[in-house]
């Protein structure tokens, strides 16, 4: 799949929200559907306690049900047991670990500081080299934070900095964890993170409909190639505040990927198919 863009559907994030449990039935014919539409990479589920995701409880189950395809499955964990559990998996090819540039955040999320997280991060790196597979991480609050904690892009890039050249991470997606990013922030982070010249960098952007488009347009126009998304928009993520901001929708990724750079991943008629399908799911 050589393409200008390299794109992951992350329907993880898109269920993990959602206070009613998603049949696993249900969740394996969305998961299969989105495997035959030929995406980089698929986030499908995550290792993490039940009591904290209770929605992804059955990711081992999901895991098992799924098709061959050329797309590679990664899969979220927050701490060392998950990962040991998603590295024996050998259709998992990446691992996904969200690191926050805000210490509140990493706390809620992972219940451990930035330091702390830092010894997990370096544990699971090795794990995960031994293994042949690689890690992911999502620099969480990468645009800010709900905590009214110091922000800006040069906490960011040098944190990434630090990542790629102490514990030789080689792909940071930069997070919008709470849909904050305007398209001038978007601009100032990606372009500073030009520097990261042995790291891949990426965007996992939350947003409404309304703007999403310029900031998609923003961080292109800045050097970013990989971009996460979720059809329909859903998801958000439960740990950051009450109020989510769903995902930045796929179906928006692949217009600018066809009129923008002339390359239709996904046929019109497919798109339309996988929006019924994703409501069908997430509302079930």
């Amino acid at each position: 799949m050589n393409r200008e863009l390299y794109l992951t559907e992350c329907p993880r994030d898109a269920m993990q929200g959602i206070a009613t449990f998603i049949p696993t039935e249900k969740k394996v014919q969305y998961l299969n559907h989105l495997l035959s539409l030929g995406f980089d990479r698929l986030d499908f589920g995550s290792f993490v306690s039940e009591k904290a995701i209770p929605q992804l409880k059955d990711t081992r189950d999901v895991l098992e049900k799924l098709i061959e395809s050329e797309t590679k499955l990664l899969a979220i964990v927050a701490n060392e047991r998950g990962a040991d559990e998603a590295l024996i998996h050998d259709r998992i090819e990446f691992i996904g670990y969200p690191f926050s540039i805000n210490n509140t955040f990493q706390l809620r999320n992972t219940g451990k500081s930035i330091e702390e997280s830092l010894v997990v991060l370096e544990s699971i790196q090795k794990k995960t080299e031994a293994k042949n597979k690689k890690l992911v991480v999502y620099l969480s609050m990468a645009f800010g934070n709900p905590y009214n904690e110091i922000w800006n892009e040069e906490i960011a890039t040098a944190l990434s900095q630090r990542l790629a050249n102490e514990f030789g991470i080689s792909e940071i997606m930069m997070s919008d964890t709470i849909g904050s990013a305007t398209p001038e922030s978007i601009h100032q982070l990606f372009k500073a993170s030009q520097s990261l010249s042995n790291c891949a960098v990426g965007a996992h952007l939350h947003s409404r409909y309304d703007n999403a488009m310029v900031k998609i347009q923003s961080a292109f126009d800045n050097g970013c190639r990989r971009f996460d998304g979720a059809f329909g928009g859903f998801g958000g993520c439960p740990m950051a505040k009450d109020e989510l901001v769903g995902n930045m929708p796929t179906e928006l990724l692949l217009q600018f990927s066809e009129t923008v750079l002339r390359d239709s991943r996904v046929s019109s008629e497919a798109i339309l198919e996988t929006l019924q399908l994703s409501s069908q799911t997430m509302n079930h």
